[in-house]
């Protein structure tokens, strides 16, 4: 089984970074000038289900997201290949990097919009980045913490004296580990926590660690794909922070509303596609990253699957933020000390462009 497993991480390394924990990975953004916290009073603005053709040129923008193309940007690519996004009148560049490089970007104005983490605007906007949260993709937290089935980990409790790895003391998969710690009362004194790079699957199954943070997509599911039984204790079972969605700044809501409108517009229609017909939609991502398909196609397919979990909603809730998550994940991560600088929730995100 280890030498399939071994085997199988080596076939998934071009894709380990392509998941959207693996951009937040990365040190928090520079600081910058401070950022304005008055938002502008929203205008009344279309149904994203009444997004209708244009007449007029197109609008070239700039989608920023996590690192490299990937099946877990399904509804994005539903929303090209079906025009949606030129039906409200762009035409989208999709661009991949590092998440922590993109906020600084979209801080900028630089770039008008990427996908990020709710944690990465928190850090943004705490070090002065006017970054802004205007549509909720994630409905859950996908920072998992798992180990092998007969670990004798059956609770948080049973961590102590345990070994727990993480990639380093930064990102996602961090910030899920410190949700975990906070919401449970765990004493992290206990444990000890062991930096072992992009490597939580391996590292679990040679038993280098007794458990690890990954992303519910990644880690356990290369576990499984390996024949291995795993436990998983979701961070979201415990304190669900914001997670990722579609980013932009202040300078674009305040002078370029129409864009941020016409973006989370044309992104609605993709996810709810994308929900409603999964199997097109997944179609549909194999076209836009071929490299996804063929011999990969199997672990891609497993990949998508467990993210569909993630974004499922009710018609009345896609792409609506939670203004308790907001407050909840921000009190969270000042009283953990990872931010030193205040933020206020509402400044963080807006409903607005999705409002029905």
């Amino acid at each position: 089984m280890k030498f399939r497993l071994i085997a199988l991480v080596v076939a998934l390394a071009l894709l380990a970074g392509c998941f959207p924990a693996t951009p937040t990975e990365a040190p928090a953004p520079t600081s910058v000038a401070p950022a304005a916290s008055a938002e502008p009073a929203a205008s009344p603005v279309a149904s994203p289900a009444a997004a209708q053709p244009t007449a007029q040129p197109l609008t070239p923008v700039t989608l920023a997201m996590g690192y490299i193309p990937s099946v877990q940007f399904a509804p994005f690519y539903v929303a090209q290949e079906k025009g949606y996004f030129e039906q409200v009148g762009l035409d989208v560049t999709f661009n991949y990097g590092m998440e922590s490089d993109l906020i600084k970007l979209v801080g900028t104005n630089e770039v008008p919009f990427m996908i990020g983490s709710g944690d990465q605007v928190i850090l943004g906007r705490s070090q002065g980045l006017p970054v802004r949260y205007i549509t909720r993709f994630y409905r859950k937290f996908p920072v998992v913490l798992f180990a092998k089935a007969g670990s004798g980990i059956e609770s948080l409790q049973d961590l102590e004296g345990k070994k727990v790895g993480v990639p380093g003391l930064f990102g996602a998969s961090y910030v899920g580990w410190q949700a975990m710690v906070y919401a449970s009362k765990l004493d992290p004194k206990k444990v000890t926590l062991q930096s072992v790079g992009f490597t939580q699957a391996t590292s679990v199954s040679e038993g280098l660690v007794d458990a690890a943070m990954d992303y519910v997509v990644n880690g356990p599911v290369q576990l499984r794909l390996a024949g291995q039984d795993v436990v998983e204790f979701l961070v979201s079972d415990y304190i669900d922070l914001p997670s990722n969605g579609i980013i932009t700044n202040d300078t674009v809501i305040q002078e370029r509303p129409e864009l941020a409108q016409a973006m989370a517009t044309a992104f609605i229609l993709g996810l709810r596609d994308t929900l409603n017909d999964p199997d097109a939609a997944f179609q549909a991502s194999l076209r836009a990253v071929p490299t996804a398909g063929g011999d990969q196609e199997a672990v891609n397919r497993a990949i998508f699957d467990e993210s569909l979990k993630l974004w499922q909603a009710s018609e009345a809730e896609l792409g609506l933020s939670d203004p308790v998550a907001w407050e909840k994940a921000a009190t969270f991560m000042q009283e953990m000390g990872l931010i030193q600088t205040p933020v206020i929730a509402q400044d963080l995100y807006t409903n607005r462009f999705v409002e029905r």
